[in-house]
Formats: C-alpha cells, sequence, structure tokens
C-alpha cells in the first residue's frame, strides 16, 4: 500500500472517472466503490467513492459536489517511449470532450491536467550542449501534442 494516495474531486462523476482512467492505461485496475447509505448527503445507493489504479498508482475518485474544480496547478504526467504511445494516451486522454493546450500538455473530459510526453524530452533538454537543448526547447513551445521526430530534427540543428 502506498502512503499517499491522490484523491480527485468530482461533482458526480466519480465512478465514470474511474471507469474512463482505467481504460486508458493498460496496466490498470478498479477497486471498491463506496456508495451513500440512507440519511447522507446524496441519494441512498449513488457512489461516494471509487478507487482504482493506474501503473501501479492508487487513486481515490470523491464525488464531493460542485463546489471545487480541477486547475492546472495540480497535473499528471504520462511519460512515453514512442511517438505511437504519445498519440495513444494524447487522443484516449482527450476523446469525449478534453482540450489540447500547449507543450503536451491537455485536460480530459473532466478538466484534470495532463501532461504527455516522450521519456526523450527531458534528456534533450538537459543536453549539456546548450544550443541543442535550446533548440528542443524552442521547437517544443511550438507544439500542441509533442512530435518525437521534430524534436530530434531540432537537436541536430
Amino acid at each position: 500500500m502506498q502512503n499517499i494516495v491522490p484523491c480527485l474531486w468530482f461533482d458526480t462523476e466519480a465512478e465514470a472517472a474511474m471507469n474512463f482512467y482505467t481504460s486508458v492505461f493498460k496496466n490498470s485496475k478498479k477497486g471498491k466503490v463506496m456508495r451513500w447509505g440512507e440519511g447522507g448527503h446524496r441519494p441512498a445507493g449513488t457512489v461516494l467513492t471509487a478507487s482504482f489504479e493506474l501503473n501501479g498508482l492508487e487513486f481515490l475518485a470523491l464525488n464531493g459536489g460542485p463546489q471545487f474544480k480541477f486547475t492546472e496547478a495540480v497535473s499528471f504526467q504520462a511519460p512515453c517511449d514512442s511517438q505511437e504511445e504519445v498519440d495513444y494516451y494524447w487522443d484516449k486522454l482527450i476523446e469525449g470532450g478534453g482540450k489540447p493546450s500547449q507543450c503536451g500538455w491537455l485536460k480530459d473530459k473532466f478538466g484534470l491536467s495532463w501532461q504527455v510526453f516522450p521519456t526523450i524530452l527531458p534528456k534533450l533538454l538537459s543536453d549539456p550542449d546548450r544550443a541543442k537543448a535550446d533548440r528542443v526547447m524552442q521547437a517544443m513551445m511550438q507544439m500542441i501534442k509533442i512530435d518525437v521526430a521534430k524534436l530530434q530534427d531540432a537537436a541536430k540543428g
């Protein structure tokens, strides 16, 4: 059991979020769904929490009401080993009403922010050749979804 579990606050979409995220991430599993009992703040039987695991990381989705929304101040990173993986996670996380941003960032249909990037990106950005790293940074700043071939071209100069 991990010592810290991210709790994601939803209005009423906790179970839908669990189902969505576990369908996107291949190494995932659904956990327990806890429902309101009689005398709760919501009708008996409606979902209070839904737990799930993505790539070994536990999450809890809470139906807490409409008071709070997600912001870009918190995001989850999805590092990818290839352009195919970038394309897969980008397309899956944005489907159903998500919104693209810049430099590999997007918001999914629930408003949760994600950074979908190839693992080669931090390597290129930290290259000891600062001119090379700067070219990669400039190329990345022009992108919405990260393009590995364009990063590699920028690195070559």
